[in-house]
């Protein structure tokens, strides 16, 4: 009888979590296991060995939120969206005139002693709401596409005067992956983003810059009503491109503005802005096929790269680790966003599978961008390695994400994958 309960027990128990995406779970939790050893590694010799702990016990933490909200039906989330998105935007609001300053940016809330980044959880506020709204009234018009850009312009405003450049970068590119995914017509995604390749045409090449222009103007004729209003707006829009690209310049502090150039040419200031970027392709280098073993990395062990075991964690694991060993990141990254693809194609409805697309698209991003900018292939933008970085409020924000994205899975209609 005894063995009979708990059987029971356990199948009611196990009954909750039928449909979840093990494997999708399973390898955050590898990254995250994976990402307190290199931490450690990079820490070892200072006074600061307990990042590698810690973020090995709030990885602890955000598990547990994960297989609690996997449990939790992701629809209820319809019914708290715009108080989710209050109440994001009004930490965001705090964070100017009680945020803690850090780094030349002042993005925190200390509270008891735990530094609270709200940023990090306004990425998943933002997806939330994109992603309700969208699911009501798709993209394929421009009624639709206005709402979101509305939504998304106050939280990308409140972000981007910390100034926190990076994470502003996230909002935009998980906005038009939901657009896109919600029916908008490519054209416009271009049309949206015309202004800041303009801006950078406008300082490269000005024949091509020209040619940008009247493209879009092509673009603005095929896709957009009022068709010879909209193409002289949309043209002259990316003509005066560049004169705003110099407003907007001018409103970034200079270590952004470092981060963003020097990457091309780093040795062009190889003691200030460009030494993050050399130092880390010196310890990448050296670690050549297999690595040089944990904690035996010199540039590491000597701390030659500053903030190795948060922006520039990728640089440690590259030293250590190898070519064979990066390469294996890489690839598990690779898995997380194939099962993510997998999931919001098999979602029930559009809200699930948005939910699911603003999630992979603030992923997938993040890894590009941050290991592209330890090997010289992207601006230096702060922006963290998912699950492997240390960041309490990070690594908290994706736990949380995945288990919205396992909901999404474990009460879809279908039981398998179709893949």
């Amino acid at each position: 009888m005894f063995v009979t309960d708990v059987q029971k027990r356990w199948r009611s128990l196990a009954a909750g979590w039928q449909g979840v995406d093990w494997v999708l779970m399973a390898l955050p939790v590898l990254l995250t296991i994976f990402g307190a050893v290199v931490i450690y590694s990079t820490q070892r010799h200072t006074d600061t060995v307990a990042y590698g702990f810690n973020h090995a016990i709030m990885g602890s933490i955000g598990l547990g939120l994960a297989l609690w909200i996997a449990r939790s039906r992701y629809e209820r989330l319809l019914n708290w969206q715009w108080i989710i998105y209050a109440v994001v935007n009004l930490l965001l609001v705090a964070v100017i005139f009680i945020g803690t300053v850090g780094l030349g940016a002042q993005r925190w809330i200390t509270i008891g002693g735990f530094n609270l980044q709200p940023s990090e959880f306004a990425k998943l506020g933002l997806i939330i709401t994109l992603a309700s709204m969208l699911s009501r009234r798709d993209a394929s018009t421009l009624w639709g596409v206005a709402n979101a850009l509305v939504a998304t312009i106050l939280p990308w405003a409140l972000v981007f005067i910390q100034p926190d450049l990076g994470t502003s970068l996230v909002f935009g590119v998980i906005t038009l992956a939901m657009l896109y995914w919600a029916n908008c017509n490519p054209g416009w995604l271009v049309l949206f983003v015309s202004p800041l390749v303009a801006a950078i045409l406008f300082h490269l090449s000005l024949p091509v810059w020209l040619l940008w222009s009247v493209g879009m103007g092509a673009i603005a004729w095929f896709t957009l009503p009022w068709r010879w209003f909209c193409t002289v707006v949309a043209t002259a829009f990316s003509l005066v491109a560049g004169k705003l690209g110099d407003i907007f310049w001018s409103l970034l502090q200079d270590y952004q503005k470092d981060r963003l150039i020097l990457f091309l040419d780093p040795h062009k200031d190889p003691l200030g802005g460009g030494y993050h970027l050399i130092q880390s392709r010196i310890a990448i280098g050296a670690g050549k096929l297999w690595g040089q073993g944990l904690g035996q990395g010199s540039q590491t062990q000597l701390s030659f790269i500053p903030e190795q075991h948060t922006d520039f964690i990728f640089s440690a694991v590259g030293e250590e680790w190898g070519f064979v060993g990066s390469m294996v990141l890489i690839g598990v990254y690779w898995l997380v966003c194939y099962r993510l693809v997998i999931i919001a194609q098999n979602a029930k409805d559009d809200f699930g599978s948005l939910l699911v697309v603003g999630v992979l698209a603030m992923i997938m991003f993040q890894v590009i961008v941050n290991i592209g900018m330890t090997i010289g292939l992207a601006p230096i933008t702060g922006i963290p390695l998912p699950w492997m970085s240390y960041g309490r409020s990070a690594l908290l924000t994706n736990f949380i994400a995945l288990g919205i994205v396992e909901s999404v899975a474990n009460f879809r209609h279908r039981l398998k994958f179709t893949d």
